[in-house]
């Protein structure tokens, strides 16, 4: 009996080391550290290859980052029309100090810093701060509204910078990190993947917009405008732009200005001194079944759709037509109108590109020569039709301009220099509507104005910004 019972206390002892050693390799660590008895974190281990290691990145890239302090200066109030015919108003206020701030990114040792424009619009004065706590004055070189990009410099040599990056090559899923300053919280580095590309965001200004952003969700918050999106290698592939909130700080989105289009603004700022933009003159959208169909696309339902082509623009020019679905520029291809933005954005006016369509079903190529803005060629078509008057110069308003603001016509102030209109308080961008209770669609129309005025004038007109303004002005 007593040896059955050693036999029996054996065999679940030898039973119970086998299990052991069975499963405690299978087996993890508590994901809980208790401290009193009670859990207080948890323990998560993950090897390198599932956790990359951002220490090279971040210490390779926080020194190039910047704090941007601009200094902005609210313009007094203008006098209206009851000032001038009942002297009504209070006294005009001295402008009033604000104070913006932002994040750049040092892109030469000579002292280029790469911002945003939103951060630095309306700015007087600009302070860089860097991470080691000196500061220099900075100067605005040149910004791009469009891209919302814009170019700073300081005096200085040897500064430590970011190299740029193949925004390109990024891929679905890649770790990235956001470098800035976030509620003025300077140097500060969050991580996150790439959650998509060639992302563009809805816009009710009616500004034209180039849009082809990186979304990440990396935590980016106010104050990281302007500052770094790097990759694991520190290199520096967008520029922290934006967020998709309902509560002004960040909730899980955020977007950046790909690499590839920020080195063509800067380098163009630089160059140039404004973005030298080509265009290809199309309506783009996205591409459905049914249009593909409607297209002769048969397997591929990737491209973008153009519903209607300009008849003096490039692309017709070449041979596009309504109703063909670009698949490729250059061979590359495209899935939407944000890629052929992105795409179009990297190349000069009098560029020479291959655009692949396919129409009825047959597949073409088309060399374009890509021409320049609205703006760049209504600005040469223009000059030699400037008017100098009242000590300002005016021109015909910019047909996109007029059409952004609601307006049916107008007559632009592009310079102000001494006399009447300084004196009355007109400044640069102003465009002119009425002129004596009269609507002004050319130049003429105000020297004509002015020419059959007894004493005075009375302008009426509207700011870029859509505030209106009066303005009285003596004849003799």
């Amino acid at each position: 009996m007593k040896k059955n019972l050693f036999f029996l206390a054996l065999s679940v002892l030898l039973s119970t080391i086998c299990a052991v050693l069975i499963i405690k390799p299978h087996m993890t660590k508590s994901p809980y550290v208790y401290a009193s008895g009670e859990p207080v974190y948890q323990r998560v281990e993950l090897s390198g290859e599932q956790f990359p290691d951002f220490t090279f990145a971040a210490e390779n890239s926080v020194n190039a980052v910047v704090h941007v302090k601009v200094l902005k200066k609210e313009k007094s109030r203008e006098p209206n029309i009851l000032d001038y015919f009942f002297g009504y108003g209070a006294p005009y206020a001295e402008p009033r100090e604000s104070v913006n701030a932002g994040s750049g990114v040092i892109i030469s040792p000579g002292g280029y810093i790469v911002t945003n424009n939103h951060v630095v619009d309306g700015g007087v004065e600009f302070l860089v701060t860097m991470n080691n706590n000196k500061s220099f004055d900075a100067e605005l070189i040149g910004t791009d509204p469009v891209t919302d990009i814009a170019l700073l410099k300081v005096e200085a040599d040897q500064l430590p910078t970011l190299r740029f990056g193949n925004s390109d090559s990024l891929r679905l899923g890649e770790w990235v990190l956001a470098i800035g300053s976030p509620y003025n919280l300077r140097s500060t580095i969050t991580a996150g993947i790439v959650s998509a590309k060639g992302r563009s965001l809805p816009d009710t200004s009616g500004e034209f917009k180039i849009e082809s952003f990186i979304q990440t969700d990396a935590a980016v918050n106010p104050g990281n405008s302007g500052g770094a999106l790097v990759n694991t290698r520190g290199e520096l592939v967008g520029i922290n732009t934006a967020i998709a909130t309902n509560t002004g700080s960040f909730t899980g989105y955020s977007f950046a200005v790909p690499s590839t289009i920020v080195q063509k603004v800067v380098a163009d700022i630089m160059t140039y001194g404004t973005v030298q933009r080509g265009r290809l003159g199309i309506s783009m959208q996205e591409l459905t079944d049914k249009l593909a169909e409607q297209a002769g696309m048969k397997d591929n339902f990737n491209g973008v759709y153009v519903p209607l082509v300009e008849r003096s623009g490039a692309a017709y020019k070449a041979g596009i037509r309504d109703g063909d679905v670009i698949v490729a520029l250059n061979r590359v291809p495209v899935k939407s109108p944000s890629d052929v933005q992105e795409k179009i954005n990297a190349y000069k006016p009098e560029d020479n590109i291959v655009i692949t369509v396919v129409r009825n079903g047959k597949t073409m190529d088309f060399n374009v020569v890509l021409q320049g803005t609205d703006e760049q060629m209504e600005g040469g078509s223009r000059q030699g039709e400037a008017l100098d008057v009242l000590g300002g110069r005016i021109e015909k308003a910019p047909d996109r301009t007029v059409r952004r603001l609601g307006l049916k016509g107008g007559v632009e102030v592009t310079a102000v220099g001494k006399g009447k209109m300084r004196d009355a308080g007109i400044r640069e961008g102003f465009i002119i509507t009425y002129i004596n209770q009269t609507p002004v669609k050319e130049p003429e129309d105000i020297v004509r104005a002015i020419k059959e005025a007894q004493r005075s004038v009375l302008i009426e007109g509207v700011y870029p910004d859509g505030s209106v303004y009066y303005y009285g002005i003596g004849i003799k």
